[in-house]
């Protein structure tokens, strides 16, 4: 029995370009190689980026990094395949070029989007965690991947979006340097309202705000002489890391000014429209009640 398994082990499939014999053995062995180098070197990454979760580092160079250690490993494994089968390096690197031509036509996109990803991996214009917006959209990135990112929209929807479209068209990337974002909330009152009072009362609604930053310091602007209100606008900066907190701050903001304004009977403006009627024909007015 153990002859029998020998002489299957030793059985040669073919002859390799140096002129060495293929045998079954080297074949099961390269096949078990490339499974437990895979499998290994997701292991390896799983427990590397559980390491480095507990330090400092971003999220996206955890990511850079484990990505690197996971493509080395396999790249080591792959030569220790090579070399076990007896093909030397000069010779796969030729047949590889060959068939890396031929594949290259059809799949043009699938190899553009995965060399993209990795510039944005070395680049660094886009981060996992960093704010975004990308045509209307506007989302956080959560996974950089070969082919596509990842990106969770303030609405909650998923967005996928290929690596090489990042690197194509126009990004606005929110916190590419800190999360200060500056913002501004408008408002507007009647005619006739005491506008200094109005203002101090809008910077006070502002400065209220934990999240504002006290530096630079928030300001209030007379803007203009609106068609119905006075208009002022608040500009102040502020660190947020998504959409929705910032709305969360303009909405706190509103809901001061209102309170503020109305302890000092300040009215919020709303469209209206004065009409005057021309007539030297006095107008008959009449009051009936509805029980009549």
């Amino acid at each position: 029995m153990f002859d029998e398994a020998r002489e299957f082990w030793n059985y040669v499939l073919a002859a390799t370009p140096t002129g060495q014999n293929l045998t079954v053995g080297q074949v099961i062995s390269v096949i078990a190689l490339l499974i437990v180098g895979y499998f290994g070197s997701k292991f390896v990454g799983y427990v590397l980026g559980r390491r480095l979760a507990n330090t400092k580092l971003r999220p996206d160079v955890i990511h850079t990094i484990k990505r690197v250690v996971f493509f080395a490993i396999l790249l080591l494994v792959a030569m220790s395949a090579l070399s076990l089968l007896g093909i030397p390096l000069t010779a796969f690197a030729f047949a590889t070029g060959a068939v890396a031509i031929g594949v290259g036509f059809g799949a043009q996109n699938i190899i553009n989007n995965f060399i993209s990803g990795w510039i944005l991996m070395a680049e660094r214009p886009i981060r996992i965690g960093d704010f975004i917006e990308i045509d209307a959209w506007q989302g956080t990135v959560e996974h950089v991947g070969n082919r596509s990112t990842r990106i969770r929209r303030t609405d909650g929807v998923h967005l996928l979006v290929p690596n090489s479209q990042l690197l194509e068209r126009t990004v606005v990337n929110w916190t590419l340097v800190d999360q200060e974002i500056r913002t501004t909330v408008r408002v507007g009152v009647e005619y006739g309202s005491p506008v200094r009072r109005v203002s101090d009362l809008f910077l006070q609604a502002v400065a209220e705000q934990g999240q504002v930053k006290e530096t630079p310091a928030p300001s209030v602007v007379f803007e203009d002489f609106g068609d119905n209100s006075l208009v002022f606008d608040a500009y102040f900066w502020c660190d947020v890391t998504g959409e929705r907190l910032l709305r969360e701050i303009r909405s706190d903001i509103r809901f001061r000014v209102c309170e503020l304004f109305a302890e000092d009977n300040i009215v919020v403006a709303f469209p209206q429209r004065d009409v005057h009627l021309d007539s030297k024909v006095p107008l008959e007015v009449r009051i009936t009640r509805e029980d009549q």
